[in-house]
């Protein structure tokens, strides 16, 4: 056979294998995680009150089956937060979704008193505001297997940090190809979510989190993975050395009105 169609018939066979995997591999949702800073009791009620009878209803109406709903174990009382997290099945969907709720006639009654609030009786100090993509380890979100009360649970972000955005690629192959996520997965480790941050204040950086029954339960898990094998070999390659500069661990515990 000519070397120029041997070439041509070869590329186009590997451009089909390409695309048939593209084709079957699971579209990744989209996650927006909203942090609400806050300083008074009265606050934080608007906040709950708008996030329980308003926002999670009409996300829900909205065709978004879980929104996830938290708290810090230890709030500081200078700086209290609330994290909502609701996931997206396309990037328009995210995009379109404040359109939806403005359309929403319930939402605007029943979140009145925080959508229409005074300019000095403003709900928070202010919003951050953090957009994911999912890992294609984990496409989607989970809802936690967990036997405990919620008033118990622990819910356990991380956010790594790389030195540089070939680092933050490195360490997020890590996950996908290095399969971090399997071990994760193999250990129990109830994850709701794995996700490149693609708009946030500390990036090059991703995201995940996991979730135990209690404090307990969470530091087994945690000396089960550093103690087990395929973490001792996958951390000591040398591809993944340096990839992490930073880490933050904010443990979590869901309201009573969180899906997740």
């Amino acid at each position: 056979m000519n070397p120029h169609v041997k070439y041509f018939v070869a590329s186009v066979a590997f451009f089909f294998v390409v695309s048939s995997s593209l084709a079957a591999a699971p579209p990744r949702n989209y996650y927006q995680l909203k942090i609400y800073h806050y300083k008074t009791q009265a606050q934080e009620d608007k906040i709950e009150h708008y996030l329980q009878q308003a926002y999670v209803p009409a996300a829900h109406r909205a065709g978004i089956k879980n929104v996830g709903v938290f708290k810090p174990v230890k709030q500081v009382d200078t700086a209290r937060l609330i994290y909502v997290f609701t996931p997206f099945t396309s990037w328009d969907k995210l995009m379109g979704i404040d359109q939806k709720l403005q359309a929403d006639a319930a939402y605007a009654a029943d979140g009145k008193d925080y959508i229409d609030a005074a300019y000095n009786e403003q709900p928070y100090t202010r919003i951050e505001t953090i957009i994911l993509q999912a890992f294609p380890g984990m496409p989607s979100t989970d809802v936690p297997n967990l036997t405990a009360n919620k008033t118990d649970r622990v819910y356990e972000l991380r956010s790594y940090e790389s030195p540089t955005e070939k680092y933050n690629v490195n360490k997020v192959t890590m996950f996908n190809v290095g399969d971090e996520i399997g071990l994760f997965k193999r250990l129990g480790f109830n994850a709701v979510f794995y996700s490149e941050v693609i708009a946030g204040s500390h990036m090059p950086n991703l995201m995940y989190m996991t979730t135990f029954n209690n404090m307990e339960d969470r530091d087994k898990h945690w000396t089960a993975f550093n103690n087990d094998a395929y973490w001792k070999t996958l951390s000591a390659k040398a591809e993944y050395q340096h990839n992490v500069s930073h880490a933050d661990i904010i443990f979590l515990r869901p309201a009573n009105y969180s899906d997740f």
